[in-house]
């Protein structure tokens, strides 16, 4: 199946796309200027990547959860996809994704960071961690 991750901000969308469970591409990061321009710019990686399901990542457990559920439906409604969509805890998925570039790449705030976070998102979706059908 061909899937695509999103960890949905309020600067930048990260994006990452997986067809084979055992391999999980981050894609290049959406720079978000509205809900709209951002809905719509995702929507097109969607469709060029032909994607069949969409995770997307949800802090679970939290105070905001009902509220990043209600934004993040919002969000999906403006993307418009026909297919399954997906819930995923991103719990620390920023800070793991970070920590894994430490060393290697300065910190920059290009996006890279945001769609390693959607990888770590999609393959923790793929692993069976806390799959929740939106």
């Amino acid at each position: 199946m061909k899937i695509i991750a999103i960890d949905l901000g309020l600067k930048r969308i990260g994006l990452a796309y997986s067809a084979d469970p055992n391999f999980v591409t981050p894609l290049t990061a959406i720079a978000r200027k509205n809900r709209n321009q951002a809905s719509s710019d995702v929507k097109e990686v969607v469709k060029e990547w032909s994607a069949e399901a969409i995770v997307i990542g949800i802090p679970l457990g939290g105070s905001s959860e009902d509220e990043m559920r209600r934004r993040v439906a919002h969000f999906m409604n403006l993307v418009d996809f026909d297919g399954p969509v997906y819930y995923q805890d991103e719990s620390h998925s920023s800070i793991e994704a970070q920590d894994s570039m430490k060393g290697f790449v300065k910190q920059k705030k290009d996006g890279r960071i945001d769609s390693l976070a959607a990888k770590i998102i999609i393959e923790r979706w793929l692993q069976g961690e806390g799959k929740i059908l939106a």
